[in-house]
C-alpha cells in the first residue's frame, strides 16, 4: 500500500485549483458578508433615526443675550448707550 500512489492524491481535493469554483462560498466569506452587512445597516439605521430626530425636536433655544454683553457691544461699535 504505497500513500503515494497515482489514485490517492496526497494533497486535500478542496485545495484542488480545477475544482474551487465549483465548491460554492468559502465560510470565511459568509463570515465576513454577514459582519459587513449589520454594520451597514447599523450605520445607515443611526442616519436615518437621527436625521428624523432632527426634524421633530424643536430647534434649541438661544440663550438671552445679557444687556451687559450688548452695551459691551455698542461701546465697540461706537455706539453710545441710551441714557448716558
Amino acid at each position: 500500500m504505497d500513500d503515494f500512489s497515482a489514485d490517492h492524491s496526497p494533497v486535500d481535493p478542496s485545495f484542488d485549483s480545477v475544482n474551487a469554483g465549483a465548491k460554492g462560498f468559502n465560510a470565511g466569506l459568509i463570515v465576513l458578508l454577514v459582519v459587513v452587512g449589520i454594520l451597514l445597516v447599523f450605520l445607515v439605521g443611526n442616519y436615518v433615526l437621527y436625521m428624523v430626530a432632527q426634524k421633530r425636536l424643536p430647534p434649541k433655544k438661544k440663550k438671552p443675550v445679557s444687556k451687559k454683553k450688548i452695551k459691551k457691544e455698542r461701546l465697540k461699535q461706537g455706539i453710545s448707550a441710551p441714557g448716558e
